[in-house]
């Protein structure tokens, strides 16, 4: 072969891969623009913060500050502008054989921080369409402190939690928050401590009222207080007078679209996940509960009929140790106890009152050893005459240990469609699907 063949088999070569980094380039949608983009904010939003760590006496916040495209992406963004972004959109979605639907939905990805946003393409049940912060920007906790509710300073939880647009707020560190009053959310917020340890506790909880579209994801909720008559910001432009709160753990009050999923919830004064006064399409997943007494409140009063219309979904928790009653105890409405794993009651797992519609599905439940607390269920201060009319039924559950399940009604099919959310597995795959039930020890680089 002649050198000037050579030349030209090599140029070819050349240009053939030239032309494989452009497509490479297409398929994974990025622009130079969008990435000078992301690199630019970045250094904006560090630039910032060194300025405050300088000494900066300046306490007023400015829109942006703390909001931030996720500085992981712009190292993703370079890589996947060489890589093939099918594949990579691909990898890790497929089920990783646990059977349940929404870990299989993002844990085998081993770059799950860089695409934290795809947890809100995972719900499942009736607080499935709650997108949270999904088409906001990232907001990055830096501060574990709560020195002011009135005007809290950027870079902590209460700053992020009442802006006024949609925000996926992750952690910058492990942290423990201990919260002065109640943090009040505003709607369109994700809160993702994974990657992070972090615990709200030891003083005011989360409160969600007359918000929608609530995630919240991977934190330890535990010892909260009740708080309150103080004043209290709830957005960028509002704040007001709160009386007494009780010390729910996740007090949700007449909101709509919220998802409570991966935590682990302890020893609050009242509730640790309570739904009140016309709140509805919500889940509560993959939560591990413990030492506590009252553990789920789903409906406000047997007087209060708005209630009505709730829709709760309880799917794949883990009713722990130390646990006595109330997992959940429900008024009115309708509710979804699918694939949860109950190793502990004192009273009873699942109570209710005002004629709610309980349908349970795939469970696993160990009764404990007193031999008077073997019943899952508790019809609340109401006659028998009352109660047998009312929908209630088990199927498919697992009942260990002497556990038994009072069923009532007529199984009404239109009452029980309302109470269905999602296809139940069988219930000798709870242990499988609840084992990662919980706050997750989620680190970089690495399967959740």
């Amino acid at each position: 072969m002649t050198s000037s063949s050579r030349f030209l088999c090599l140029f070819l070569a050349l240009l053939l891969l030239f032309v494989a980094a452009l497509a490479a380039v297409e398929t994974a949608e990025i622009s130079d623009s969008r990435i000078k983009e992301a690199e630019q904010n970045l250094k904006t939003d560090l630039t910032k913060q060194a300025t405050n760590a300088e000494g900066s006496n300046r306490t007023e916040w400015k829109a942006g500050e703390h909001e931030v495209d996720d500085p992981e992406e712009v190292a993703s963004m370079v890589e996947m502008s060489i890589g093939n972004s099918t594949e990579r959109r691909n990898l890790g979605f497929l089920s990783c054989g646990t059977g349940n639907p929404i870990d299989d939905c993002w844990r085998c990805d081993a770059n799950w921080h860089r695409n934290r946003k795809r947890l809100a393409d995972c719900g499942i049940g009736f607080g499935r369409n709650a997108v949270g912060g999904r088409d906001g920007r990232f907001y990055r906790v830096t501060d574990s402190s709560d020195d002011d509710p009135i005007n809290p300073k950027p870079g902590t939880l209460r700053h992020a939690v009442i802006q006024d647009r949609p925000l996926w707020i992750v952690f910058q560190r492990d942290m423990v928050i201990i919260l002065k009053q109640e943090l009040i959310m505003n709607s369109f917020k994700t809160i993702d401590g994974r990657g992070a340890n972090v615990h709200i506790a030891n003083g005011a909880c989360i409160t969600i009222q007359y918000v929608t579209n609530i995630i919240i994801h991977g934190v330890h909720i535990h010892d909260c207080k009740p708080t309150g008559n103080a004043m209290v910001r709830s957005s960028p432009t509002h704040f007001g007078w709160r009386t007494m709160a009780d010390g729910d753990g996740v007090s949700i009050f007449g909101s709509s679209h919220i998802w409570v999923d991966h935590c682990s919830l302890s020893n609050c004064a009242d509730g640790l996940v309570d739904a009140i006064m016309g709140s509805t399409a919500i889940t509560v997943s993959n939560n591990y509960f413990t030492h506590h007494n009252e553990v789920m409140l789903l409906g406000h009063s047997d007087s209060y009929t708005k209630d009505k219309a709730m829709q709760v979904t309880i799917a794949f928790n883990h009713f722990g140790e130390g646990l006595i009653q109330r997992m959940p105890r429900c008024r009115h409405g309708y509710f979804h106890v699918v694939n949860n794993d109950y190793t502990h009651w004192e009273m009873y797992a699942i109570g209710g009152s005002a004629e709610p519609t309980i349908n349970s599905q795939g469970n696993r439940y160990l009764a404990p050893a007193n031999p008077f607390a073997k019943e899952v269920t508790k019809r609340v201060d109401t006659d028998t005459s009352r109660w047998k009319g009312w929908n209630w039924r088990s199927e498919g559950d697992l009942l260990l240990n002497g556990a038994y399940f009072t069923p009532s009604g007529a199984g009404a099919s239109a009452s029980y469609a309302k109470a269905s959310s999602l296809g139940a597995k069988s219930s000798s795959m709870v242990a499988s699907i609840t084992s990662g039930a919980g706050a997750l020890p989620c680190r970089r680089g690495s399967r959740c």
